[in-house]
């Protein structure tokens, strides 16, 4: 007797992945609950329900304190919408070839298309396909009912018309009608989204079924691509039997056989198969002959080492690892690439990227092209774990040894900071700058360069592919070229943008694009100052002109002030003589007080203008700080003086002559006005 396992029993790549998102959740301390069982087994759901998970038939039933997940049959549109809309946590476990359903559905419709869906209305798969849809939708489960559909609808074949079908749908019944439909509606765009891993099933469940003596076919009751298998096997073998778990198995039926298949539902776990084939095993023939079949069946890619998972893809793809794959889905987490050969491949965030940080949905778009590393791949599921990362540090790896060799400069972003220097990424490739060749003097903060992207040359290529670089060269490399650059052309008058990099108590000294020159002190402000911080700090961009050059010794002078903001310019702008104006007492003498008329301009009150009477001494009628009014009586440009009397708006009165002639002291600008 002789009892064969076949080779696509059990979990298909995307219930593996909802199951195993729900799993991840619990470990991390999360409380869940799924939208409808998480799958079609409910021995498993029994098993979920034990360790805290509830089921649910509406995202409103989810409590705040739960993360709600969405099941490998996907949704409607409107669901994901509502749980937006109304801030419900949930993780959307959508298998991606039903993703890539509702995408079709939902661009064609909005195209205007009609709708047709192959599959079981009232599967929970197509009522979300059909849910994408924003215009008119049909459902058929065979060609009967598509006759039915088209003779009611004989416009259909003037209209744009599409066909998917239900990911589990039975791949015979599918063909006849595609093919019905394309001999009446030619212009009619058939969309084969029956899953890889579901057609794999249904033609070996075929192929076994036919040259076997008895069928056992394993999966939940509830299961739609079971009873796709059960359908198939019977129809091939009279003595088919459809079973949940090992109890449930009648020995009898096979005590005639001679050769049995045992076939299982994508939504079956590995632990019910194995206790289905102990069962039969232990009653039927010797444990050691079917434990030697099961180790000889192929293992899926979740339970591959990496070395197997490699094996596996030169053997079953191709001979060369290197792919290149078309983005049909992308999200947070992984991308979906088609890499042709009805293989559809996953590429996680980490194999995507070196950068923890990576935004999946910013770097790649649907249709955008990559090249690709197999890591491991599964015949059974015709899914491909994939890397871009990897690929690009095997090219990258040749870019850089070559760069060593021409002396060329690498660009690479500085991800990490660690001990003795800062790493860079090139194409994913690590190189390491030490800290003495990181920056262009020892001062300078390595933290800075984190998250900068830095040009650098290739210094040592060590074992294991080790690779040491250099910025600073590069650095030095550009100040002497830029240096250069500057004094061939600079000159007397000519404007700059710069940078602030250093202070002294005499000035300040501005990189102006290659080199340094210095705006003296006195050249900061027009007003008087005791240190340039006064005016600018290290960092600060400003604008400066060349006042000075001495191309021999490398000097220039900068000037910085603006004519526009010399005081002297303000007051001859906006005042004339007899403008009356407020001003402020800064200081006395014995022949009268000076005024601040505006910062850094000063005039003259004569004492004979002070007051309308005699005075003896200025601070007999003013003190330091005093506002008063005064009228403008003279303007010396030249001299750059003015007067100023509070006398001339005061009213006249008679007083006494004086016994001496005050010599009269002219108005002046204040010191710290320069000329």
């Amino acid at each position: 007797m002789n009892i064969k396992l076949a080779k696509t029993a059990g979990f298909c790549f995307g219930v593996n992945r909802a199951v195993n998102t729900v799993y991840d959740l619990i470990e991390k301390g999360e409380r869940v609950c799924t939208l409808g069982p998480i799958i079609h087994n409910p021995q498993l759901v029994d098993e979920l329900s034990k360790k805290g998970v509830r089921i649910v038939s509406s995202p409103d039933e989810a409590k705040e304190n739960e993360v709600l997940v969405i099941r490998s049959h996907g949704v409607e549109q409107s669901v994901i919408d509502y749980c937006i809309n109304n801030n419900i946590r949930y993780v959307d476990a959508t298998c991606t070839f039903v993703s890539k359903i509702h995408k079709i559905v939902s661009d064609k419709s909005r195209e205007g298309y009609v709708i047709i869906v192959a599959g079981d209305i009232n599967h929970q798969e197509v009522k979300g396909i059909v849910g994408h849809s924003t215009g008119n939708t049909f459902v058929v489960s065979n060609e009967d009912e598509l006759t039915d559909l088209l003779d009611k609808n004989a416009n259909f074949v003037e209209k744009k018309v599409i066909l998917v079908s239900q990911t589990t749908f039975n791949k015979k019944v599918w063909e006849k009608i595609a093919f019905f439909l394309k001999k009446v509606c030619t212009n009619a765009e058939i969309f084969d989204t029956i899953c890889n891993a579901t057609a794999m099933r249904q033609q070996e469940a075929f192929e076994l079924a036919k040259d076997s003596d008895g069928v056992v076919v394993i999966g939940g009751k509830g299961s739609s691509n079971t009873a796709k298998l059960y359908d198939v096997c019977r129809a091939n073998c009279s003595n088919t039997y459809w079973v949940e778990t090992a109890d449930e198995l009648n020995i009898s039926n096979f005590s005639n056989c001679e050769n049995i298949a045992v076939v299982a539902g994508a939504s079956t776990p590995a632990g019910i198969i194995k206790e289905v084939l102990k069962t039969m095993t232990e009653n039927l023939q010797p444990v050691e002959q079917v434990e030697e079949e099961v180790q000889a069946a192929p293992k899926s890619f979740e339970e591959m080492t990496d070395e197997e998972a490699f094996e596996a893809s030169l053997n079953s793809l191709t001979s060369d690892q290197k792919v290149t794959g078309v983005v049909i889905a992308v999200n947070s987490s992984e991308i979906t690439v088609d890499i042709g050969r009805g293989v559809t491949g996953y590429i996680t965030a980490s194999e995507y990227s070196s950068d923890p940080n990576v935004n999946l949905v910013d770097e790649v778009k649907v249709n955008d092209e990559l090249n690709l590393i197999i890591m491991k791949i599964s015949d059974m599921e015709g899914t491909a774990m994939l890397s871009k990362r990897r690929y690009d540090a095997i090219a990258g790896w040749d870019n850089i040894v070559a760069a060593k060799e021409s002396g060329e400069i690498v660009k690479g972003v500085v991800r990490e900071i660690i001990k003795g220097g800062v790493v860079a990424y090139v194409n994913n490739v690590k190189v390491f700058i030490p800290a003495s060749q990181a920056t262009a003097s020892r001062n300078d903060s390595l933290e800075d360069l984190k998250g900068k992207e830095v040009s650098f040359r290739i210094i040592e290529i060590g074992r294991g592919r080790r690779a040491v670089g250099s910025i600073r060269s590069v650095l030095r490399e550009e100040k002497k070229a830029a240096e250069e650059k500057v004094w061939a052309n600079i000159a007397v008058g000519d404007r700059f943008t710069g940078t602030v990099k250093s202070l002294t108590s005499y000035g300040a000294f501005v990189d102006i694009g290659g080199v340094d020159g210095m705006i003296h002190i006195s050249e900061l402000s027009w007003a008087r100052i005791k240190n340039p911080s006064e005016v600018v700090l290290v960092g600060d961009t400003v604008e400066v002109y060349v006042k000075d050059l001495d191309v021999e010794k490398k000097k220039i002078s900068l000037g910085y002030k603006k004519d526009e903001e010399n005081p002297w310019t303000i007051f001859t702008n906006n005042y004339n003589v007899d403008d009356v104006v407020k001003v402020t007492i800064v200081s006395m003498t014995t022949y009268g007080a000076f005024a601040r008329i505006i910062p850094g301009i000063d005039g003259l009150i004569h004492i004979s203008q002070i007051a309308n009477k005699r005075i003896n001494k200025p601070a007999d009628e003013l003190t330091i700080g005093q506002e008063v009014e005064a009228k403008i009586t003279a303007i010396d440009t030249e001299k750059k003086r003015i007067s100023l009397s509070i006398r001339a708006l005061l009213p006249e009165e008679e007083v006494a002559a004086p016994e001496a002639e005050v010599e009269e002291a002219p108005a002046e600008v204040a010191e710290e006005v320069a000329e």
